[in-house]
């Protein structure tokens, strides 16, 4: 009898087409919840008729948001353990082929971007290609030929099931469990993906609730230190914070596609894929459920204050922040609008003199964070791409306003110091003459700093990490304390 030759597997495995899965497989994100969000940022006006849409099928549903939005597949958050693998086995021969559940066309231009596929699978408006949809058209493609597939979520289970060698890409735990439940053991796993712990925390922004600190100014500067009054300034605080980190993801999930294309936001845990607009949602339902459950504890006042903080800053990521000018405004009045609020909430009288510095001071830092953006992009010859409205020639122009505010805080803090209400407040107001040499001198820093183009583009962040900016903050309330 003829003996039968066998090849080696490794062979055998070349021989084999592999077809792969694009959301949450080959891009860690969805690439339908992407074009949603850019969705909403470019046609807000749209989103009426996406019901409709919606209950002609999924498949529909796919092609028209497909049809609305040209999500930048150049940017995408590849699986680059996956993707180095893939382009391993193009540069070897063996046939790869695209096989998703997205719409075809966007699945196609993926492909193109990439080219490494013979051949692409998607849906098609009529047909939801996912489960054993997406089985019946690879066999129909591929004939009843051993195939390879790398999927991501129980909808691959079926693929998995069938093909001679299962791979995974960021499984889920579903996924993970159903293979355990039928026995199946991936071949590989392509990991890559922060911890969701790691990922949530750092969406949160924690950093950025020392802004809410504002809300205990009033009270301090009152002079008021009762316990009462502190812990209703900590439960104002507590609702601040959780409301600005719900519009933190928000804004962060709007601006998923300038942040992918932008050199350090790309890190960002939802414009790099690590964590999903699914779980940034549920965070900012409950957060905000949270903030103003709290918020209804506190005087109405302050709910007034909190609710028009919450729309000011959903109006700024939507629409306000891409108008020159007004976004610095409007960043400059929401530290103002903290001042307000905890005034609201522990029944301090606000000075016409703090609001004053508060105006100008906040002002030439919203100015100086805009300006730092800018110079960054002048040094690197990139022309600005986030859509704020500037321009690098308007850099000269941004400094002068930014400086003439920062200066005119000073002054108005300066008059105060010599007000009668001072004297009434201070044993030693003259004491209190010995900021003015500290706050010139970080206000100076700043600028300086920015124009040296070594500033963090948020002031906020240089002034925690920043030395000399921790120095003269406790010298400033050593000597408050001293003029007390």
């Amino acid at each position: 009898m003829p003996q039968t030759l066998s090849l080696p597997e490794s062979t055998a495995a070349e021989l084999r087409p592999l077809c792969v899965d694009l959301d949450g497989t080959l891009v860690k994100s969805d690439t339908l919840i992407d074009s949603l969000l850019v969705l909403v940022r470019t046609h807000p006006e749209r989103i009426l008729r996406l019901p409709g849409r919606l209950v002609r099928g999924k498949a529909a549903f796919k092609a028209y948001v497909t049809e609305q939005v040209s999500l930048d597949v150049a940017h995408l958050p590849y699986n680059r353990k996956l993707l180095q693998f893939l382009l391993e086995e193009h540069r070897r021969g063996r046939a790869l082929y695209l096989a998703t559940g997205a719409d075809e066309r966007l699945a196609q231009r993926v492909a193109d971007h990439l080219g490494i596929f013979r051949g692409v699978l998607g849906s098609d408006g009529a047909t939801n290609l996912t489960g054993n949809k997406k089985l019946d058209s690879l066999r129909s493609r591929l004939g009843a030929g051993e195939f390879d597939y790398v999927g991501n979520d129980a909808p691959d289970l079926p693929l998995l099931a069938r093909a001679a060698e299962p791979l995974v890409a960021n499984p889920s735990l579903r996924l993970r469990r159903k293979l355990r439940l039928r026995g199946i053991q991936p071949q590989r796993a392509f990991e890559e993906r922060s911890r969701q712990l790691d990922s949530g925390v750092k969406a949160l922004r924690p950093h950025q609730w020392a802004k809410n600190l504002l809300i205990f100014l009033p009270l301090l500067l009152a002079h008021v230190i009762a316990v009462d009054r502190l812990l209703t300034a900590l439960l104002a605080f507590c609702c601040f914070c959780l409301t600005a980190s719900a519009t933190y993801i928000v804004n962060d999930l709007l601006d998923i596609e300038a942040d992918r294309r932008h050199p350090t936001k790309r890190l960002r845990p939802f414009a790099s894929g690590d964590l999903s607009a699914f779980a940034g949602l549920t965070v900012v339902v409950a957060f905000l459920s949270l903030a103003f459950c709290g918020a209804r504890l506190l005087p109405m006042a302050f709910l007034g204050w909190l609710l028009l903080y919450l729309v000011a800053t959903l109006t700024y990521s939507l629409y306000l922040k891409r108008i020159a000018l007004v976004d610095v405004l409007v960043l400059s009045g929401l530290y103002t609008l903290r001042l307000l609020a905890g005034s609201a909430a522990t029944g301090s009288h606000i000075s016409p003199w703090l609001a004053g510095f508060s105006v100008f001071l906040f002002f030439s830092l919203a100015i100086v964070k805009r300006f730092a953006e800018l110079e960054n992009l002048r040094s690197s010859g990139s022309p600005p791409r986030n859509g704020r409205g500037y321009l690098v020639a308007d850099i000269e122009q941004l400094r002068s306003f930014g400086t003439s505010s920062a200066f005119a805080a000073v002054m108005v803090f300066a008059i105060y110091i010599s007000s009668r209400e001072v004297m009434m407040l201070y044993r030693h107001p003259e004491t209190l003459w010995l900021i003015m040499p500290l706050m010139i001198l970080w206000l100076c820093r700043v600028w300086l700093r920015a124009s040296r183009g070594s500033l963090d583009e948020d002031p906020l962040v240089f002034a925690l990490t920043d030395k000399m900016s921790l120095v003269i903050g406790a010298a400033v309330a050593a000597i408050v304390v001293l003029a007390i």
